[in-house]
């Protein structure tokens, strides 16, 4: 990498990490679209499973077409790194087991609404695990955003905002909360691997660390699929022509995220990344004609309000 290259990535990475979130969250909620389409022809453990093997190819020769290049240096890894690889990989594969487990409930909404306490419970996990800081504009517009959330949850789901603020010891809502805190754990988990790596080049740490957590993810979930679902391999493979484009689009929204949070905070970077909801929101509105309330609407206003203080503070 050239020195001009590298001293934008250390010397301008408080900016860096803004666009390349916002560029992952639209990727993120593009990748869902695509999985949709798989999802009538997969089970959920093979439409999950799609999204790690056909991602995995791309994000080797990522990390191959870096380590050929000028100026990078394949990093070294290590106990530690595998540590917190293997925590993430876990843990973000349980988030995913326990928010479609809520699926099986008639109150499902509760469940999927706390689960997106995840901002906050990241917060928490970056300050114990890595004793990542925040700012007190950064608290109030975590909160603001997670306010937001749950109205526009509320209204989506015709659940009242005094049902949900009651519900937090239902059964569903425990589970939501713990899938919330395995997403938390994962994302402060791919920071941590990821600075573990050290050296100078911020985009080959974040690429080799997704590498590897994806090649973990693969194996893991391969083998539960042997296990449990045999037959979904032979139908992955099958579904080639969409899979490979939920791999690609997966593996660049993946590179966005695990590079924004090698570069920041990850708590800022998911703070940030609910910028996907109103993404989602625009698109029902301007491109499938869906009428919105005025409920959902106050919702989106604080998701951006709170990213507006985020950024600003």
């Amino acid at each position: 990498m050239p020195g001009s290259t590298r001293a934008l990535e250390r010397g301008h990475e408080i900016e860096l990490w803004i666009p390349i979130t916002i560029a992952a969250a639209f990727l993120q909620n593009l990748r869902s679209m695509l999985q949709k389409h798989l999802k009538g022809r997969l089970s959920t453990g093979g439409a999950t499973y799609a999204r790690f093997i056909y991602a995995l190819p791309f994000a080797l020769l990522y990390v191959a077409g870096l380590a050929a290049a000028p100026g990078f240096t394949l990093p070294a890894p290590h106990a530690t790194f595998a540590l917190y690889t293997v925590t993430g990989g876990l843990a973000q594969i349980v988030a995913t087991a326990l928010l479609v487990t809520l699926f099986s409930f008639r109150n499902f909404a509760v469940g999927t609404t706390y689960s997106k306490t995840e901002t906050v419970q990241t917060a928490i996990f970056g300050l114990v695990i890595l004793g990542d800081q925040l700012s007190g504009a950064a608290v109030v517009a975590i909160l603001v955003s997670l306010v937001g959330v749950m109205v526009l949850s509320s209204a989506q789901s015709s659940l009242g905002l005094g049902r949900l603020l009651t519900a937090w010891t239902e059964r569903t809502a425990l589970i939501g909360l713990a899938s919330g805190a395995c997403f938390g754990i994962s994302a402060v988990s791919y920071r941590a691997a990821s600075l573990s790596l050290g050296g100078e080049g911020v985009v080959i740490q974040a690429a080799f660390t997704l590498a590897s957590v994806l090649c973990f993810q693969t194996l893991v979930m391969g083998a539960y699929l042997i296990w449990r679902e045999p037959g979904q391999l032979k139908q992955v493979l099958a579904a080639w022509p969409v899979a490979l484009w939920v791999g690609i689009v997966g593996m660049l929204g993946s590179v966005g995220w695990f590079t924004a949070m090698t570069l920041q905070n990850a708590a800022y970077v998911r703070a940030l990344g609910q910028i996907e909801l109103v993404f989602t929101f625009i698109a029902a509105h301007l491109i499938f004609r869906e009428s919105s309330t005025r409920l959902e609407v106050t919702g989106v206003l604080l998701v951006v309000g709170g990213i507006v203080i985020l950024l600003l503070g």
